[in-house]
């Protein structure tokens, strides 16, 4: 009897929950506008990597890092969640930080490609950076 009153209450509950609140949202990476990078590694240690970029409205919130690699490249961006609402305010000069750990596991050369925006032909833009491994 125990089981079927808890069972009846955890269907209850999850019937009650409701993950849709009426918002609307979407992901955007936003371009990183500078960074903080060792312009060397040591193998087998750890190094913070800080991003800065900016907020271009009240309705864009950080959500995470975008990190992809392919050997010992790379490639990283800004995913924000944005909000589809029509009283967001454009913000200015609202630099924002963020940050990761790089733990550093294999010889040679990092290239670093840190997403900069698309240029006029539409074509992705990087700020890169070659850090050798000593």
């Amino acid at each position: 009897m125990k089981r079927i009153l808890a069972s009846f209450a955890l269907v209850f509950l999850l019937a009650s929950c409701s993950l849709d609140n009426g918002s609307n949202f979407h992901f955007e990476l936003l371009p990183v506008d500078s960074v903080d990078i060792p312009t060397e590694f040591s193998i087998g240690n750890t190094y913070p990597i800080k991003m800065y970029y900016t907020r271009p409205s009240t309705c864009h919130y950080y959500n995470s890092i975008y990190y992809d690699k392919d050997l010992n490249i790379r490639t990283v961006a800004i995913e924000s969640v944005v909000e589809e609402r029509n009283n967001c305010q454009e913000l200015t000069d609202n630099v924002q930080e963020c940050s990761f750990n790089f733990n550093v596991t294999s010889n040679g050369t990092y290239i670093f490609k840190f997403w900069k925006g698309k240029d006029e032909s539409g074509n992705n833009i990087f700020l890169e950076y070659e850090i050798p491994v000593n």
